[in-house]
């Protein structure tokens, strides 16, 4: 079993925070600490489409303290080193994944112990860009199904997928609204049909109430905009509020079922 693998064995929460936005080893560390299953760390980009306010302006501090892309990836391999169990998952968007090369990219996955990525500009359509040499280093492609994939995509979507799917929950960015838990349930159901991969829901979960109700029917609940609002309010010491977040969090996944 893969570290991903293993995470998605009971309800599992997936914890996101940006490369270099406050004290990003402490912040991760604290996500740890608290329960987070699986880690998501965002690699900044200054145009990120897909994105609400709160990790907008996450990525806007990252990028003006300077943050590059070999900054991310020495992030995660000193979380590797310290985390050695933990599922590590980037976020971002094409540019600064591909701009080298995605051979290039992939290595420095594989090097750093990243496990997935997630790259929310690149549709399965070219998938050539970046999955195969994913896939050649054992590096997860991990999809975004959302509200508008019907059945006729969906196929194409799962084809060459593996980690865990990201059920984006609502049509729009994250962090600003949450969808309705009946069309939750609806969909998961459908994209459970169709695939074996944990099926992750994300996109305006912030409370543990929320998370929990998400729980009882998804294999994963991704909470992102709540803990990067901490980031920006407490700064440099974020990492106890993080904590704390993500503790409350991730008891209401365990316990949801």
């Amino acid at each position: 079993m893969t570290r991903l693998s293993s995470a998605f064995a009971t309800p599992a929460l997936v914890a996101f925070i940006t490369a270099g936005d406050g004290d990003t080893a402490a912040n991760l560390d604290a996500l740890v600490q608290g329960g987070a299953d699986v880690i998501e760390l965002g690699m900044p980009f200054t145009d990120p489409m897909a994105d609400g306010p709160a990790i907008q302006e996450a990525n806007l501090r990252s990028l003006g303290k300077g943050t590059t892309t070999a900054d991310v990836f020495q992030i995660a391999k000193d979380f590797r080193a310290r985390h050695p169990d933990t599922p590590l998952v980037l976020m971002g968007y094409a540019n600064p994944m591909i701009r080298r090369g995605p051979e290039w990219f992939a290595q420095s996955c594989e090097a750093a112990g990243v496990d997935g990525v997630i790259c929310v500009d690149i549709p399965p359509e070219e998938d050539d860009d970046l999955g195969p040499a994913l896939r050649a280093k054992g590096i997860a492609p991990i999809r975004l199904a959302t509200p508008t994939t019907d059945a006729k995509r969906l196929p194409q979507v799962l084809e060459g997928s593996s980690g865990f799917l990201y059920y984006v929950s609502v049509a729009g960015i994250t962090g600003m609204q949450q969808a309705a838990q009946a069309s939750i349930e609806d969909a998961v159901a459908k994209l459970k049909a169709a695939t074996d991969l944990p099926v992750a829901v994300g996109f305006g979960v912030r409370t543990p109430e929320q998370a929990a109700e998400i729980a009882k029917v998804a294999d994963g609940v991704v909470v992102g905009s709540a803990l990067v609002a901490l980031v920006k309010e407490h700064g440099e010491n974020a990492a106890e509020h993080l904590q704390s977040l993500t503790k409350s969090l991730a008891d209401a996944v365990l316990n949801a079922r």
